[in-house]
């Protein structure tokens, strides 16, 4: 067994370089190693169907694409989150491009209605001017 060869080599340099471990603490430890060595880990078993889903995300990542995935394809999976980026900047643009011809045309009514209210003093202040002169 490997411990076997290991654990004499191991105490005998512990003693050299280290005379202050009693020899309990190296037997502890000792046995602690050679319990986790027979400690066996179960393999786990895994379906051909996730064995195909893992390949072919595997093969997915191994050679990207330029992120739209054509009809022959022989991926399982499909990248939806660059066709769903995309909508929201056209939907933001379409949004801003609508805003923008909205305040567009309100400013042109509010330079209509500044232009004619000033024509309006205007015009006030002349007949004023007029009925002051007539009588004089």
């Amino acid at each position: 067994m490997l411990c076997g060869d290991i654990l004499p080599s191991w105490l005998h340099l512990l003693h050299i370089f280290c005379p202050f471990f009693s020899i309990a603490e190296v037997q502890a430890i000792a046995s602690m190693i050679e319990k986790q060595a027979q400690i066996v880990v179960k393999q786990k078993e895994v379906s051909e169907e996730s064995k195909k889903r893992k390949e072919a995300l595997l093969a997915q990542y191994a050679n990207p694409t330029t992120g739209n995935i054509t009809g022959n394809d022989k991926s399982l999976f499909k990248n939806t989150n660059v066709e769903l980026v995309l909508n929201r900047q056209k939907q933001k643009r379409d949004q801003a491009r609508e805003e923008a011809q909205k305040k567009k045309e309100m400013d042109k009514m509010q330079r209509e209605k500044d232009k004619l209210a000033k024509q309006d003093r205007k015009e006030k202040e002349k007949k004023r001017t007029q009925k002051g002169e007539r009588k004089r």
